[in-house]
Parts: structure tokens; C-alpha cells; sequence
């Protein structure tokens, strides 16, 4: 038997695993990242946490084949090189080879985003697909894209970040410094920035009842409940995030064409409030529309594993 670790970086905790050859969890511990700190401080405790886990889970070493880790920004998977993080301020730090010393294992880095839809792959919503594409959509949006169940990352660093891809030119600011990027319109960030402008617009909506006369306390919740009860300036909110997000969608499915496409992150959980129209919005805006095929939009379904089950299965055995 053998195992892999995964670790999920994330700028509040690291979060890793020991994952098996069914790319289920075995053991997993959780410890808070402190990401101010140097990276090589950060590192160290990536490290101990690893070996812990394994010690923990009973594994020898010579059974755990290496260790792969998601890790926030652009990454150079290739070298393993984290190029730019803007949650650490990390500027191309070697993590991969860093921790392989540590270690004494292998260890592979791909972005977080992409781990999270390898995971889903190897085991969550789209385990009986070898073509995905995953968008998160939480204060960001990531996107991660498999081909052939392998991750898509582009010749070079920087690839596949469907979140920045421009959808309105000249359009809202973006956190990238650009204007008109997806993010800018279907982050929950963007859906709170949006519920806010429509609820100071129209003083006798209810969001101002659901974010009880405080828009400071508005959430990316706040509209779609809202919108449940029948008011119009909520419905116009969730229409209006929905047409964006489809407009995202089509043109991923008309970039890859994959099996199914995936929404993560916290706006998700709307479920087929979000994913009933957003497929027929695809069904009638995609290229070729239904004389072509068309992916399923569904929603992930491992939430807070996905990441650490994909940076697992960026170890491979060479039978993969």
C-alpha cells in the first residue's frame, strides 16, 4: 500500500493529509499558517506537520511516495517555485524544493485552485469525468482545469486563471489592477459589493430587513434570501450575478469543452438556485448551442478535502 500527503496552504491555516491509493483521507491535522512570518518559518512547520502525520497514521516512510501541496498565487509547478502570493508576499520562493529537503521525499506545488479540481477528479463531483473546469467563487475567483485528469496550467506560470480573463472592458475595478475581470462580477466580494449599491438605491427593499438596517452586515447570502421572499430589487441583484457568472461559464466551456463544469466556494451553496439557470443560460448562449455537447454545471461536492486530495495526487506512482 502506499500513501501520499496533501497539504492545502491557506493563508489562515495549513491544512494536510495522509491520502491513500483511493485518494481517500486517512488522517489529517490542521494548524494555523501565521503567514506573516518568514517563508522558511512557514516551511518548517509544513514540514513537522507532515511528519507528524505520518507517524501519527502508523506509515513507514518508504511507503509514503511523496508529498504534494496547493498553495495560493501563481505558480511555477514545473520548478515547484511559488512565483508571487499576494496572501504571504512571497516572491519566487523555491517551496517545492524547500520542503523535499525537509522531508526527504518528493514534493510537488501546483496552485490551490487547481488541487482543489484534481481532488474532485480523483474523488468528489466529477470522479467520472478526465475533463473539468472548476470555479471557485469566494472573496476571489479561482479556477482550476483538468485535461485528460491531468491539471492544465498553460505553457508557463501564471495559466489558466479563468478569473481574470476579461469580461466587461473598462468595467469594475478588479483586486489585480485591472478593470472588467470576472472577478470583478461573480467573487462574493463583487455580490456584496452589489447588494449593497441596489439596497442604498431602494430604500423599501427587504435586504435592508435581511441585513437588519446595517449594509455592513450584508453577506453573499443576503440577496439570494432576499430574492426567495419575492422582492424585486433582490431578484434583480441574483439575475443580474447570474448572467455574469453564465457569461464566465460559456466562455470556459467554449475555451475547453470539458465533461462537467464545477462551482466551489461559499456562493455555491445556493445549489440549483444558482445551477438551474446558469445550465440554461449555457444551453442557449454556448457556441453551437445543443447541436454541440454541453457540460453539466454542478456544484463540488468536498468542500475543505478537495485541495489536500488533489496536492496528494500530484504524486504519481508512473502508473497514472
Amino acid at each position: 500500500m502506499a500513501f501520499r500527503v496533501g497539504i492545502d496552504l491557506g493563508g489562515t491555516n495549513i491544512k494536510a493529509g495522509i491520502v491513500n491509493e483511493n485518494h481517500e483521507i486517512l488522517l489529517e491535522k490542521s494548524i494555523p499558517t501565521l503567514a506573516h512570518r518568514p517563508a522558511d518559518e512557514v516551511i518548517h512547520d509544513m514540514a513537522k506537520l507532515a511528519e507528524a502525520l505520518i507517524r501519527e497514521a502508523g506509515v513507514k516512510q518508504s511507503q509514503v511516495l511523496g508529498a504534494g501541496i496547493g498553495s495560493p498565487g501563481t505558480i511555477d509547478a514545473k520548478r515547484g517555485v511559488v512565483v508571487y502570493s499576494n496572501n504571504f508576499g512571497w516572491e519566487n520562493v523555491p517551496l517545492g524544493e524547500k520542503l523535499s529537503d525537509a522531508l526527504q521525499l518528493p514534493v510537488r506545488v501546483s496552485n490551490d485552485a487547481n488541487c482543489a479540481a484534481l481532488g474532485e477528479v480523483k474523488a468528489g463531483a466529477a470522479r467520472k469525468y478526465a475533463n473539468c473546469v472548476l470555479i471557485t467563487l469566494g472573496t476571489g475567483v479561482g479556477s482550476g482545469i483538468v485535461i485528460d485528469g491531468h491539471i492544465f496550467e498553460g505553457a508557463h506560470a501564471g495559466g489558466a486563471e479563468l478569473g481574470h480573463t476579461s469580461l466587461v472592458a473598462d468595467g469594475e475595478a478588479c483586486t489585480c489592477g485591472r478593470r472588467g475581470c470576472l472577478e470583478a462580477y461573480v467573487s462574493a466580494t463583487a455580490l456584496i459589493r452589489d447588494t449593497r449599491r441596489a439596497a442604498g438605491a431602494d430604500p423599501d427593499s427587504l435586504l435592508w430587513r435581511f441585513c437588519g438596517g446595517d449594509l455592513d452586515n450584508v453577506n453573499g447570502r443576503t440577496a439570494f434570501d432576499a430574492a426567495a421572499e419575492g422582492d424585486s430589487c433582490a431578484q434583480a441583484v441574483v439575475e443580474r450575478y447570474i448572467r455574469f457568472l453564465g457569461e464566465g461559464i460559456v466562455n470556459a466551456v467554449n475555451l475547453f469543452r470539458p465533461d462537467i463544469v464545477l462551482l466551489g466556494g461559499g456562493v455555491c451553496k445556493q445549489g440549483a438556485v444558482l445551477t438551474k439557470p446558469l445550465n440554461s443560460y449555457v444551453r442557449q448562449y454556448c457556441f453551437a448551442g445543443d447541436k454541440g455537447f454541453l457540460p453539466e454545471i454542478g456544484i463540488a461536492e468536498l468542500e475543505n478535502t478537495a485541495g489536500m486530495i488533489g496536492a496528494a495526487a500530484l504524486i504519481t506512482d508512473g502508473t497514472e
